[in-house]
């Protein structure tokens, strides 16, 4: 078995092909494709895959009871996302990410490389890389 090295960068570990919305996107639509995703939330983009925003189940999800309650159309992901968004390039190390997250909160950090979204890591990601690092440090 060949001796694999320890990822120690974002893009050694981010997935690529990583679910996201657009500002059009019906909250409802966003709400079955995070759940069917397993995401606490999920970057918005452009047509042109642009970053533009990031929106969370927590932002959805007193919108969509209050929809619900008033039987109404759920709104579109644009009118409740959230534009200030911490991103991350695909060249940062895991280590000053992993430190970084200990004193932000988003579980998800969309990776970021000239202006367009190429992935996303998840804090998850980021244990799991840190524990592999330190597997491969023991041995």
């Amino acid at each position: 078995m060949p001796n694999k090295k320890a990822p120690t960068t974002v893009r050694e570990i981010m997935s690529r092909d990583c679910y996201r919305v657009t500002g059009k996107t019906s909250v409802s639509t966003l709400a079955e494709g995070l759940s069917l995703h397993r995401l606490p939330g999920v970057p918005v983009v452009d047509e042109r895959d642009h970053l533009i925003g990031f929106i969370s189940e927590q932002d959805v999800l007193g919108k969509v009871l209050e929809s619900t309650y008033l039987n109404d159309e759920p709104p579109l992901v644009s009118e409740l996302m959230r534009q200030e968004v911490l991103t991350v390039t695909p060249n940062k190390s895991l280590t000053d990410l992993a430190q970084e997250m200990l004193s932000n909160k988003p579980k998800v950090y969309p990776v970021v490389e000239q202006e367009r979204l190429v992935g996303i890591v998840t804090r998850r990601d980021v244990l799991n890389a840190i524990l592999s690092m330190r597997m491969k440090h023991n041995h």
